[in-house]
């Protein structure tokens, strides 16, 4: 059987020492020769689990990924969302009724909070930016809602607070809408579902990155993330707007916004995928998804999520894109300060630990090689490219193929072998699919794997090597 292609030995100029161990390079004060790392004792467990097949252990050893999501999942998304209540809602009171306030909290203690406006002008614009839920006059018994900017409240807070009216003996009083969802957009969750789009892509791509792109230098791993951003904000944008109509105009705002949080979000991961390697899809996936779902304002506003989700949106990058998309799309919502502040703050947390990470990662892998130290996933890697190299010479010898130093393949056949197993064709009788027709090398001497005595190189001189 011929040595598999990954066991080839690199050619270079190191010279060989004597036992074939490669010789100190010099250095500039002289022959620096690295320490022999001692053998390293591992636990009986990790003993036991490099005996088994190595493509099962590198499932196992990724198992970790569906137990982290469902977790993940249970205590964000079926926390968050299973029973939210409101608490704290901010009500804008043009004028003042201590009777209707003293009746919701008695009613309903702890769930809003009034607010005293002198103007209803005021309260209509704090309503519309999204510091006030509603706003109500008792002068002309009417609400006013922004259901652009929240649906849920502009739906669940009128109806609550009108029981409360009619049981007092109040007629029920008038909604007036002052920022109308379009037809669109008929629940207000496209905001969402774009941001979770945006937030996706922005942490994958540089998830991917920090997975296999160690050794690449900071300005190269930025430009994959720029382009990267650039490409999935085209992508994303383009299909929620022109093809799939979830939003309507807009369309190159949007594609900078998006690309700018994408990019953000890329350096923030970038950075933290210095400290913790392949299990960086672990901290991306809570900052950007299962935090920053339920705690921005997308599905139920603040005043209905339970700590700590409440809080967190302040901080999330979640809250701050909704915020961005909402007032660009629908005029609604702060201004685009806020999310240009947090969105700098991302990415210079990111520049920062990408600064500080790239050198900690670097000494980590100089100790590993000196140490001779390996993990598991590392191990089970060498163990499986092993295994399928050896697997892959098997085939090629089964249907008298082999493979050379510079990884062709030649066949190997003469008129007295031929594995029956490839005889026929793939309609009538070849078990493993390879047609009978004869090769255009014509005949090529073979060498039985006993007869072997050298390497793949000894095969060409019995015979003529057919490069396909």
């Amino acid at each position: 059987m011929s040595t598999p292609r990954n066991d080839v030995p690199r050619n270079d100029d190191v010279p060989e020492r004597p036992g074939g161990a490669r010789a100190a390079r010099p250095g500039r004060r002289g022959t620096r020769q690295a320490p022999v790392p001692a053998p390293r004792q591992h636990s009986a467990y990790r003993r036991w689990y490099a005996t088994l097949h190595p493509s099962l252990q590198l499932i196992g050893l990724q198992l970790w990924m569906p137990l982290f999501f469902i977790v993940g999942f249970c205590l964000c998304y079926v926390f968050a969302f299973h029973a939210p209540h409101p608490h704290d809602v901010p009500i804008a009171l043009v004028g003042s009724d201590p009777g209707f306030v003293r009746a919701v909290q008695q009613a309903l203690p702890g769930e809003f909070v009034f607010h005293s406006y002198d103007s209803l002008t005021q309260a209509k614009r704090d309503v519309v930016s999204g510091s006030m839920a509603v706003a109500y006059d008792p002068s002309s018994n009417a609400f006013f809602t922004a259901s652009a900017h929240q649906f849920q409240v502009a739906t669940v807070v009128p109806a609550t607070l009108t029981a409360v009216l009619t049981g007092a003996g109040v007629a029920a009083p008038q909604v007036n809408e002052l920022a109308p969802l379009p037809a669109w957009d008929e629940y207000g969750t496209v905001a969402m579902y774009v941001m979770l789009a945006w937030c996706i892509g922005g942490y994958m791509v540089a998830m991917f990155i920090g997975i296999m792109g160690g050794p690449l230098r900071h300005r190269t791993r930025m430009a994959v993330i720029v382009v990267g951003g650039l490409v999935i904000s085209l992508i994303t944008n383009t299909l929620a707007g022109p093809v799939l109509g979830a939003i309507h105009g807009h369309w190159v705002v949007l594609v900078l916004i998006a690309w700018g949080w994408i990019v953000a979000i890329g350096l923030a991961v970038n950075g933290l995928s210095y400290f913790v390697g392949r299990f960086v899809a672990a901290p991306a996936m809570i900052c950007f998804v299962f935090l920053s779902m339920p705690s921005s304002g997308g599905a139920y506003p603040k005043w209905f999520m339970p700590e700590p989700f409440a809080w967190l949106n302040n901080v999330v990058v979640g809250s701050s894109m909704v915020d961005m998309i909402k007032h660009q799309v629908y005029g609604v919502g702060p201004g685009p300060t806020r999310g240009l502040v947090t969105m700098a703050c991302y990415a210079g947390a990111g520049l920062v630990l990408m600064y500080f990470g790239k050198k900690w990662w670097e000494r980590r892998r100089i100790r590993a090689i000196v140490t001779g130290r390996t993990t598991m996933f590392q191990d089970a890697n060498t163990a499986n490219r092993e295994f399928l190299g050896q697997q892959r010479d098997a085939e090629l010898e089964r249907h008298g193929l082999t493979s050379t130093e510079t990884g062709t393949l030649s066949v190997l056949r003469d008129d007295d072998w031929e594995d029956d197993r490839t005889a026929g064709d793939v309609f009538t009788g070849a078990r493993d699919g390879l047609e009978p027709d004869p090769t255009p090398t014509g005949r090529i001497a073979v060498q039985r794997t006993a007869e072997r005595t050298g390497p793949r190189a000894d095969t060409a001189q019995h015979g003529r090597h057919a490069d396909r």
